[in-house]
């Protein structure tokens, strides 16, 4: 190989390398240049020479980068290939190059040291300790040339620990081989490290201070930042004994350099990876000489001195740091210090919640946030929990919370010392809102757990507090609330104050309830403050919503005298028709709305939790009522049905079947008159006489005032919510022996369950076909022809609401806007509104209504029918968005409470058509999706912008987890999971990584599933939807679908006579399953156990099976021959399951998909050395199993 040949090709080398990084250069010639250079790395057989030649010092730091890169690409790809002496004479000029071939440590470029050490480390990959004995002690000697070496070196050795431990991104083998390797010669590591930390700092300490010195010094602590980092690498996984050896020397060397300002961040974060060790408890010990007075001292000086230095990122970062190494050592004094143990509460226990407390009182809400969960720790631990020290810290945990839990620092302004900090902490007050609302969350779990353990305190200090907010001036604040003038808006002093001072007292007054004894409550004291609560005026609508929250927290006292019961009401309800302005024609800001709802859920509340308590005031409340209904304008329709649901309540307490039930007639006659007047039941039965009522099909000038048939809306909202509010929540009395003795009772089941019947039954039965035909309406107004009718202002009536959008997309509201504005802006967002709320509650009355009236309910004459031609006509044209809540709202809970005697004459007519609709729609919904990720962006029409796909590929996934939740929850039994989990149908997609795969071992098929998969037609629609739906893309649904119906659904048909072709396409759909997820762990494991499921219990029945595998790519046919051969056998001693699963994984990996980032990567591969250690046990299938005399393991299971 001349070297003239070399000489010229480095030459082209470098002018192909300058282009490519020459901003200047052309896209053209930029990707030739890159051509020519990737196609010498993978072909040319001389890339060392040149690749040396390139890296050599007079070159450029760019071209001697890509020198370096060439020798990685010939170790990494072609190792295997290379003769022996030119891997040696590789490995040789590589140790020259970090000898002797690299610029000084402070000049060099980080990422020719980077790339330099990991040519390295790619070595020891493919020869260590096997062929290469003496790496370690070459590594020493390198060291001991300077600091230029040194730190190579500490490079070389933290990348080998991340790629062997933390990565593990070779071979099992290989990675074994280096590990124990490294593991058995941990003592000299380790002290190599310790004793390069050491000398190091020693020196930069010594020369630091002397100018002349300083470049020295400088090399000196880069050594020793290099150090720290290697160290950080190995800390985390070698035995605890090499941390805690020679008296915990490197804790101690640790813990000294804290106050050294260039090298505390490193050490800070290696005494906190070792504080955070887990393992033996016995191991752990040692690590409370961290609590001694040498390491505490050093630990809180640092954090003084950080602290005083003001604001700047490099000491709030090492701030942060040391409040995780004071909560990991929390952590640790919890674990260890216990009933049994023989670890004693440390000396310094006062000095550490000292020292604990001042990063709760910091300014940076971030660093408060991160002490909450070890101060739970500490109130919950059976020992410390009695400890005097911490028992005397309540009172000061608690102030410290009263500072907490005002709602400043958000980045944008400059009220508060926190803004500084959150500007370093978060991009946005979205984001800051968003931690504060979880960090507040957190706190009050914490403050409850303090209050157990003295609840007084915390009763005291909440009532200082109130009494403090309820004499302070109002401050507004620059900001002036849009509600009106001299009012708070979010962001106000008063307001922020009168919110933290709220919750407070909500979290300390619940817990002290739970936590005295009856006689021991404070009544009067608690009567003092409610009596001054009630007497509080405020037209503020911010200030007044806390108010009513401190009424609630209070309202437990009520219960020691009932006197005051008729004050409180009056107070809630003089705020249910809450007005800033009085007969003000300008819409309700959110804020007054808020307030007037926040008044009706109090009373509902009241009225749930207290019935008792409040019956006798019964006739005062419902003339209250009254009074309010009697204006039709005075309230909306919620407030108005809010205030019957309370009522309803009360009456539940009668428990007397017919004066309920006169009382609920009496009710409800407003509402019976105007639901079945001639002209109502018109309306309700024609959409173009519904359009026109609720004035759809007006064209209208002024879409911010005008608004003609705003009424004719509210009449029939207020019909539906009514009925939904009794249907709710009236109730027959929960004890049987009131249930017969007020009249309720009417039977028994055959199985001997008692039948109660509902006092609302036949009030609601009356209204019943009203209300259907109004669905029917409802789902009619999609069909084009009625979409077409609407008028020019409301073309988009039937859309989804904005808020409802970003909900889906997971886009955040804008903070001000939450509370500050007028609630629907236009007569256009009214009427989305309230087609959405009308179709959301029609269908809230129809989930409700099997389990409210029960037998009379599924007894209806002809109800599967009326139901088809209802609820489930035009769903052609019926957008995801409404779909999805009637199967979750309605058709989930109607057949979850459906009693088994129904399911014939109910369930299965109805569940049919659905299902099989449901698989259609969805298989032409997930086609097109996937059609569009096939054709090329450009192909893409423009009438569909991004944002829109995004917003319907997100709709069919969640439609497609509300498919498949609604066949879960008919028809596998889970045992002791209850079904009622609506909100995790919207569930996050993390819930997707998680790898716990086997599935419930009992989810059997419920009696509902198995009367569905009778019907011939409904159990295709089942398996076929189940099956289908395994490759979609949507991982959640993916997982789900696999762990829990699958199977329980294919074992069922299993007995009977399966096509070959469908027993095929079941198979090969999980295959496609595995393509399509296999990149996710959770879901590739639950995939391969199905497969494995169904070929171990359908191959010996169906030879096509073992064809599907052979198409699979890249099968190994002799190992497929041996697997089918084992499995056939019935003979064949049964290979363990484990082993036989890993096998079969191992056969169809050609069909697993892989990560995009993957899937054209080059491959690396790792040939395995020699065996190091010598296999001596005997393998357990055959030896041990067949011993002489039989026994063996049989023996040990003998009784």
């Amino acid at each position: 190989m001349s070297a003239e040949q070399v000489s010229s090709l480095c030459e082209q080398l470098v002018k192909a390398v300058t282009v490519i990084m020459d901003p200047a250069s052309t896209q053209r010639y930029r990707l030739e240049a890159l051509k020519f250079c990737e196609e010498f790395k993978e072909k040319c057989p001389i890339c060392v020479p040149c690749g040396l030649k390139l890296a050599e010092k007079t070159q450029t730091a760019i071209v001697r980068h890509f020198g370096l890169q060439i020798l990685e690409h010939v170790v990494k790809f072609r190792w295997n290939n290379m003769p022996r002496l030119e891997k040696v004479y590789l490995k040789n000029n590589v140790m020259g190059l970090i000898s002797s071939g690299t610029q000084s440590i402070l000049e060099e470029e980080s990422h020719i040291k980077d790339v330099l050490s990991r040519i390295v480390v790619e070595m020891i990959k493919r020869e260590w300790p096997q062929h290469w004995p003496d790496m370690l002690k070459e590594l020493d000697t390198l060291s001991k040339q300077g600091e230029t070496q040194t730190e190579l070196v500490m490079f070389i050795l933290l990348r080998l620990a991340e790629d062997v431990v933390t990565f593990q991104t070779l071979p099992t083998q290989r990675r074994r081989d280096i590990q124990q390797t490294l593991t058995q010669n941990m003592e000299k590591i380790f002290s190599f490290l310790l004793t390069t930390l050491q000398q190091n700092v020693n020196k930069y300490r010594r020369m630091k201070t002397d100018l002349a010195q300083e470049p020295k010094a400088q090399a000196n602590c880069r050594v020793g930042i290099a150090a720290l980092n290697t160290l950080a690498g190995y800390i985390d996984w070698v035995a605890l004994s090499h941390i805690t050896a020679d008296n915990c020397k490197l804790l101690e060397m640790l813990c000294l350099l804290l106050n050294e300002p260039e090298l505390q961040i490193g050490a800070a974060e290696c005494l906190l990876i070792a504080v955070s060790r887990k393992g033996k408890l016995e191991d752990r010990k040692p690590l409370m000489v961290l609590f001694g007075d040498v390491a505490m001292h050093y630990i809180l000086s640092a954090a003084q001195t950080a602290d005083g230095e003001g604001l700047v990122e490099k000491h709030y970062v090492f701030l942060k740091r040391l409040c995780q190494v004071l909560c990991a050592l929390g952590s640790q004094l919890c674990a260890l210090l216990g009933s049994d143990s023989d670890v004693e509460t440390p000396a310094n226990f006062g000095k550490y919640l000292d020292s604990f407390l001042a990063f709760t009182t910091h300014p940076s809400q971030f660093l408060r946030s991160s002490t909450q969960i070890t101060w739970g720790a500490l109130f919950r631990h059976e020992v410390l929990s009695r400890d005097p020290l911490l028992l005397a810290m309540i009172p000061k945990y608690l102030r410290a919370s009263m500072t907490n839990l005002v709602k400043v620092g958000f980045p944008s302004k400059t009220d508060s010392p926190s803004c500084e900090y959150s500007r370093f902490d978060f991009d946005s007050d979205e984001d800051f809102n968003a931690f504060f609302n979880s960090f507040r969350a957190q706190q009050g779990e914490v403050m409850r757990m303090a209050c157990r353990l003295d609840p007084r305190t915390g009763f005291q200090m909440a009532g200082e507090w109130l009494k403090y907010q309820l004499t302070a001036p109002v401050d507004t604040g620059p900001m002036n609330s849009k509600t009106g003038e001299g009012l708070c808006s979010i962001f106000s002093p008063s307001f922020v104050q009168w919110d933290a001072m709220t919750f407070f007292s909500e979290s300390v007054i619940s817990q002290m309830f739970r936590t005295l004894d009856k006689d021991q409550i404070p009544v009067n004291d608690g009567i003092d403050l409610l009596q001054l609560v009630l007497n509080f005026e405020t037209k503020d609508p911010l200030i007044l919503s806390c108010v009513l929250t401190n009424v609630s927290a209070l309202f437990p006292f009520v219960t020691y005298r009932p006197e005051y019961l008729p004050q409180v009401l009056s107070k809630l309800f003089a705020s249910v028709t809450f007005e800033v302005i009085e007969e003000s024609k300008a819409p309700r800001t959110r804020a007054v709305k808020n307030v007037r709802r926040h008044a009706c859920s109090s009373i509902i509340k009241m009225c749930r939790d207290y019935p008792q308590l409040v019956l006798p005031n019964f006739e005062m409340l419902y003339n209250h009522v009254k009074q309010l209904l009697s204006n039709e304008l005075l309230l909306t329709q919620m407030e108005k049905c809010a205030l019957m649901e309370a009522l309803v309540l009360i009456s539940n307490q009668f428990k007397d079947y017919e004066r309920q039930k006169a009382f609920l007639e009496e009710l409800m006659a407003p509402v019976a008159g105007l639901w079945l007047s001639p002209e109502m039941q018109r309306v309700l039965s024609d959409p173009e006489a519904f359009i026109s009522y609720v004035g759809a099909d007006n064209k209208i000038a002024d879409p911010v005032l005008e608004d003609p048939s705003g009424l004719n809306r509210s009449r029939i909202s207020f019909c539906v919510y009514t009925i939904l509010g009794v249907v709710k929540r009236a109730r027959w009395p929960a004890a049987t022996e009131e249930a017969k003795a007020g009249g309720f009772l009417v039977g028994y089941m055959p199985s001997g369950s008692p039948i109660y019947r509902n006092p609302c039954t036949e009030q609601v039965l009356k209204l019943l076909d009203n209300l259907l035909a109004l669905i029917r309406t409802h789902n009619n107004l999609y069909k084009p022809e009625m979409v077409a009718r609407l008028g020019e202002t409301f073309a988009k009536a039937l859309d989804m609401l904005e808020v409802e959008k970003n909900a889906i997309l997971g886009l955040p509201q804008p903070l001000l806007e939450l509370y500050d504005s007028p609630v629907y802006k236009t007569v256009l967002e009214r009427m989305q509104g309230f087609f959405c709320t009308l179709y959301d509650n029609c269908f809230h009355i129809l989930g409700n209504a099997g389990p409210s009236m029960q037998q009379d309910f599924y007894t209806v004459e002809g109800l599967a029918t009326q139901l088809l031609s209802s609820a489930f006509i035009n769903l052609n044209n019926i957008p995801d968005y409404r779909l999805r809540p009637m199967l979750r709202v309605f058709v989930k809970p109607l057949v979850l409470s459906c009693p088994s005697e129904y399911y014939e004459t109910l369930v299965c007519p109805m569940l049919g058509p659905l299902f099989t609709y449901l698989h259609m729609r969805l298989s032409q919904k997930w086609q097109v999706i996937n059609q569009r990720s096939m054709l090329c962006e450009d192909d893409a029409a423009d009438d569909n912008p991004e944002s829109q796909e995004m917003l319907e590929e997100q709709l069919v996934r969640l439609l497609t987890r509300e498919v498949m939740d609604l066949i879960t929850v008919c028809c596998v039994s889970k045992k002791g999971v209850e079904h009622n989990t609506t909100a995790a149908v919207d569930g996050d997609d993390d819930e997707a990584m998680a790898t716990e795969v086997t599935p419930p071992a009992s989810a059997e098929l419920t009696e509902l599933g198995k009367c569905l998969m009778k019907q011939e037609d409904v159990c295709t629609a089942l398996l076929i939807t189940a099956y289908a739906s395994l490759s979609w893309k949507d991982t959640l649904s993916c997982q789900r679908t696999t762990t829990q119906l699958c199977w329980p659904l294919l074992k069922q048909v299993l007995p009977g006579n399966l096509l070959p072709d469908a027993v095929s396409w079941f198979f090969t759909s999980v295959l496609k399953g595995l393509q399509t997820h296999g990149q996710h762990d959770g879901c590739m494991a639950a995939l391969v156990h199905l497969a494995f499921q169904i070929y171990e219990a359908l191959r010996p029945r169906y030879a096509e099976l073992k064809a599907v595998m052979e198409q699979i790519p890249d099968i190994q046919r002799d190992s497929l021959e041996q697997f089918d051969s084992k499995l056939l056998n019935p003979t064949l001693q049964k290979v363990a399951d484990k082993r036989r699963k890993d096998h079969f994984k191992r056969l169809i990996t050609g069909c697993i998909g892989k990560p995009l980032g993957e899937q054209f990567r080059k491959e690396v591969h790792i040939r395995n050395l020699p065996s190091l250690f010598k296999k001596v046990k005997p393998s357990l299938e055959t030896d041990v199993l067949e011993n002489e005399d039989g026994e063996g393991l049989t023996a040990l299971f003998e009784p």
